[in-house]
């Protein structure tokens, strides 16, 4: 992909990470801390109970690290198909004789329409990563 598309592509997804963290995965932190620390302060309770506590802390924050993981690859993935469509057309084109500009043209617009049509994806993923994340049991 081209550097300045990569670099729209990069910043948008970053911002929306960003968000998420500041909105939900920080306070889910916090959360997860606080209650690990309670954990800590029984102390009646023996090593693997409170090791359990812990655990059961960290659940709902390793459920969203992995929501926004999962989000993440799947967009990347779809990407990465859309690209590798652009190349395919691109290696016909070269392939049918069509001189190199003609060629190197063709891949700019396509994954310049790959990328635009997925930073569209991007509002609506971040709604539904946000509603997930608000759904997720503190």
């Amino acid at each position: 992909m081209a550097e300045a598309q990569q670099g729209r592509v990069q910043k948008a997804v970053e911002e929306m990470v960003q968000s998420l963290e500041r909105e939900h995965i920080r306070k889910m932190q916090g959360r997860m801390f606080r209650c690990s620390a309670d954990c800590c302060e029984r102390s009646a309770d023996s090593m693997s109970q409170v090791h359990q506590c812990i655990e059961i802390c960290h659940a709902p924050l390793a459920k969203a690290q992995g929501l926004v993981t999962n989000e993440l690859e799947q967009f990347q993935d779809r990407l990465t198909r859309c690209t590798m469509n652009c190349n395919d057309k691109a290696k016909d084109l070269f392939d049918s004789g069509a001189k190199e500009a003609a060629v190197r043209s063709l891949m700019e617009k396509c994954v310049g329409s790959c990328v635009d049509d997925h930073l569209s994806l991007l509002p609506s993923m971040t709604r539904r990563l946000k509603e997930s994340l608000q759904s997720i049991a503190q």
